[in-house]
């Protein structure tokens, strides 16, 4: 059996009014564990998608572009796409279960995030209420605020570029002390690292766009200081 075929039968029972923990607690192990992180992760999108009140093509491309859909798992992925945005659980159920299966890796939520932001923006536009969606997932993944608006500065065309936020600093913090978060932020997002862990191809992909941004966020505060 696929691990498509063990995903969309899972979405299928949630869609039929199954409850959430009954699914999930069939999927608590390895390798079902990676089925029901999969799931969790395309209902996000899913419900996110149609935060505004409609789904266009260009958000369901993203997602599966963002995610990594084979072309031959198109269809597969599509059919969950949709059952994802039917069943009777809320996001905010989602975003726990998230939370409870990566508790301690900050990184790998960050980089969901990451995810749902290009779904978010694959329109054109970025709608209040997928922000005001993209704020509450964050709470509950627990992520600081700094670091919601360091995404939201990266990914949304009409937010303004501010490369403190992208280090999780202010211009009042003592220049050391940047150059230093910075140095953190390289280390702990380098692909290399990142393959170490054993994250998902997805999340070593937006690693390399995420250490572009970091450094240029760098040499821009660089050459305030330097000006």
């Amino acid at each position: 059996m696929s691990i498509w075929t063990r995903i969309t039968e899972a979405v299928a029972a949630l869609a039929k009014g199954e409850g959430l923990s009954a699914v999930f607690e069939k999927l608590r192990t390895p390798p079902e564990q990676s089925v029901a992180f999969t799931i969790a992760v395309i209902a996000l999108s899913a419900k996110m998608a149609k935060a505004d009140g409609r789904v266009t093509r260009s958000q369901v491309r993203a997602f599966r572009q963002v995610f990594l859909i084979r072309p031959e798992d198109e269809a597969d992925a599509a059919r969950v796409f949709n059952l994802a945005r039917q069943d009777v659980a809320g996001f905010e159920e989602y975003a726990a279960r998230i939370k409870g299966m990566f508790r301690k890796q900050n990184r790998t939520l960050c980089d969901l995030m990451e995810g749902l932001f290009q779904i978010a923006i694959a329109n054109g536009r970025y709608h209040p209420a997928e922000d005001a969606f993209l704020a509450r997932v964050a709470e509950i993944f627990g992520l600081q605020d700094h670091q919601f608006r360091a995404l939201r500065s990266r990914f949304v065309p009409d937010a303004l570029p501010d490369p403190y936020s992208v280090l999780g600093v202010t211009p009042d913090t003592p220049m050391i002390q940047i150059r230093s978060a910075w140095r953190s932020l390289v280390r702990e997002t380098h692909p290399d690292r990142m393959m170490a862990r054993g994250v998902p191809p997805e999340a070593i992909r937006m690693s390399e766009r995420r250490l572009v941004d970091i450094n240029r966020a760098w040499g821009e505060i660089s050459a305030r200081e330097s000006a």
